[in-house]
């Protein structure tokens, strides 16, 4: 009883030692989301947690191939886990008893002994099997009765009762001497297949005084007709206890050979040339404008695997003949068009980004998807990892995102659409107040309308761009017959050229502003604004604060409920102090990044500016009140000025 006591206190010091290292691996999108998981399953802070990385996260491109980051966190703070009370620890001796797995009960059927008396060539025999579990015993009553009540016959109480105490261990056991008339043993015929697969016998019973038949003497008679291979064990074994005469009896079965399957690739994208499946949003409502028609993939994303061919397994007559068995046959991978083989050899990867198709049997990546009508209701929205060419018009409502340039040949409507490169719209956008364009290259369009446009370059029109917000990173430019700018808000870091600006009849108000980077000024603008209300803030936090200081000065102590507004106040303060260095630096940093643009920016009419129209040229504002024609408008030193218009401006 000590050395087990002494094992138990081993094991509970170890559990000690093993929790001091405790860890957890847990997946998350995102590494604070992963130590928050892993600080609730340890049971402790996060500032008590440290971890390593096992995989590495990837945020993917365009919401395709995210990958979540896979860690091992454990706890480092070993206050924390000497904090912890013992209670676990004796939870899992329970009332201080120790158990093995072995020694854990097992629950098993309940099955009643059984017997089985036979007679062979002048002996009786017994074969006994014991009960399982709460199954009741054989009894050598029962035995004695099964025996065949003859003066002839013999059993000697003895040997059952030996029997049915230690069993017989599966064999037949002799109990008893009997008569034995050698023409009545029960026989059998054996019958074995044209194939020579399957062996049957057919069992005639024994007449007075004759043998039941042996699990040797049908191995023998099947070993004399050349059977040497398949003997059905059980069956044969189960006949002999308990014959079933008349009736064909399967003793023994040949191996059938088993040809190796064909190596076979497993593609991880559906292989259907027109795959349709609707989006089911979290209110269980079928998304129909989501319909996922592309199966986007990305640069080195695995395609297939091919599940190599399996070996032939050789099969074996009853009589020993060895059946030859077909290996699987290889197959090459099908690598298309911008796909390659992986480094495992056995893999399909794609060579780019863009949609996975099997064309010709082979597996292709294409980089530029090509929708032959509409983009609406048959298509769906559009999600593409490279660029997309739509041969008609977009339908409002329906929203296009690639990777790379778009093109459409017909017109767009109240849509998003989103590139990272190129949107090139060969007639107009109609955007009725709600279209949306962002292109990180360049926009090209035959017209533009109540649409907002964001471009990283250039800014192409052809014939108006009417009501709208338009915000390139370089030039505007309206060029054409009916090339005019009217109502809106345009913003270009380097010109705005157009035929005509703003509009003789009046209408909406027209702003142009150009010299400076718009993305970077509206961060600024938003830094701006912050920066005030964090100013505010502080001015409140530290007048509160004051407050407070001063009454615990003068009374000495503060209640409770004050003393932690207090605390709160003073850490709050250090924050917005903290933030506030933090934003003045971007702020800091914008300012001087726009200062330093070369461009001073320039407004360029080719027709007329007419009045009213509003603008802005870096730091300098002004609004036109009279007509001016054919002019470019400029800084020279701190003032706006005009200039002849000259046909060169349209060339740069």
């Amino acid at each position: 009883m000590a050395v087990l006591d002494d094992f138990r206190k081993e094991i509970k010091n170890k559990l000690k030692f093993d929790r001091a290292f405790r860890s957890v691996e847990v997946r998350a999108d995102s590494i604070e989301e992963a130590i928050k998981d892993a600080s609730i399953q340890l049971g402790a802070k996060p500032a008590d947690l440290d971890y390593e990385i096992i995989h590495r996260g990837n945020k993917g491109v365009l919401g395709f191939a995210v990958k979540p980051w896979y860690l091992r966190v454990f706890i480092t703070n070993m206050e924390v886990v000497n904090s912890d009370s013992n209670d676990d620890i004796d939870e899992f001796y329970g009332d201080g008893s120790f158990h093995t797995e072995e020694e854990e009960e097992i629950a098993v059927p309940d099955e009643d002994g059984k017997f089985f008396v036979h007679y062979n060539e002048g002996n009786i025999i017994l074969k006994v099997v014991p009960p399982v579990g709460d199954g009741f015993p054989v009894s050598a009553e029962n035995i004695t009765k099964a025996i065949i009540f003859d003066p002839e016959y013999t059993a000697d109480q003895t040997a059952i009762l030996k029997a049915v105490k230690t069993g017989t261990n599966g064999a037949y056991v002799v109990i008893g001497t009997c008569p034995h008339i050698p023409d009545n043993d029960a026989r059998f015929t054996v019958d074995i297949s044209q194939d020579d697969m399957t062996v049957t016998i057919n069992p005639l019973a024994p007449g007075k005084h004759g043998s039941d038949l042996t699990v040797e003497k049908i191995k023998k008679r099947l070993s004399e007709k050349g059977v040497v291979f398949g003997f059905c064990e059980d069956k044969i074994v189960d006949f002999v206890d308990s014959p079933v005469y008349n009736t064909p009896q399967v003793v023994a079965r040949g191996q059938p050979e088993a040809n190796g399957r064909d190596a076979y690739m497993d593609f991880k994208f559906d292989t259907n040339p027109n795959p349709r499946k609707a989006k089911i949003g979290e209110d269980g409502q079928i998304n129909f404008k989501e319909l996922n028609i592309t199966q986007n993939v990305v640069e080195g994303q695995v395609l297939a695997v091919k599940v190599p061919a399996e070996k032939g397994q050789p099969g074996k007559t009853v009589k020993g003949l060895v059946l030859e068995a077909k290996d699987g046959k290889d197959i090459s991978l099908p690598v298309g068009k911008n796909t390659d083989v992986g480094t495992e050899k056995n893999t399909i990867v794609a060579t780019c980004n863009g949609q996975v198709l099997l064309f010709a049997n082979k597996v292709t990546v294409d980089p530029i998807m090509e929708i032959a009508g509409d983009v609406g209701i048959k298509t769906g929205n559009i999600t593409f990892l490279g660029s997309i060419v739509v041969r008609g018009n977009v339908e409002d409502g329906f929203n296009i995102k690639a990777s790379g340039n778009i093109e459409i040949s017909g017109t767009v409507g109240a849509c998003r659409i989103e590139s990272d490169g190129d949107v090139i719209v060969s007639l107009g956008i109609m955007g009725k107040d709600e279209g949306y364009i962002s292109a990180g290259k360049s926009v090209y369009a035959k017209f533009v309308q109540n649409t907002t446009i964001e471009a990283g370059e250039n800014i192409i029109v052809a014939d108006g761009l009417i009501n709208s917000n338009a915000t390139a990173k370089k030039r505007i430019a309206v060029k054409g017959k009916r090339a005019s700018i009217m109502g809106g808000r345009i913003f270009a870091a380097e010109e705005v050229i157009a035929k005509n600006i703003g509009s003789n009849a009046g209408g909406a108000e027209t702003i142009i502003e150009v010299g400076y980077d718009p993305v970077k000024k509206k961060r600024l603008d938003e830094l701006l604004e912050i920066q005030r209300n964090l100013v505010k803030e502080l001015d409140e936090v530290t007048m509160n604060t004051q407050t407070l200081e001063t009454q615990k000065r003068e009374q000495r102590f503060l209640s409770q409920d004050k003393e932690d507004t207090l605390q709160s106040l003073i850490i709050r303060r250090g924050e917005i102090m903290d933030e506030s260095d933090e934003f003045s630096r971007e702020i800091q940093e914008i300012q001087e990044y726009l200062s330093s643009i070369k461009s001073v920016g320039k407004i360029s009419a080719s027709g007329c500016v007419y009045p009213g129209v509003k603008m802005s040229i870096r730091d300098l504002h002004e609004d036109v009140r009279v007509e001016a024609t054919r002019v470019t408008f400029y800084i020279e030193g701190n003032m706006i000025r005009q200039q002849k218009y000259s046909a060169g401006d349209d060339d740069k």
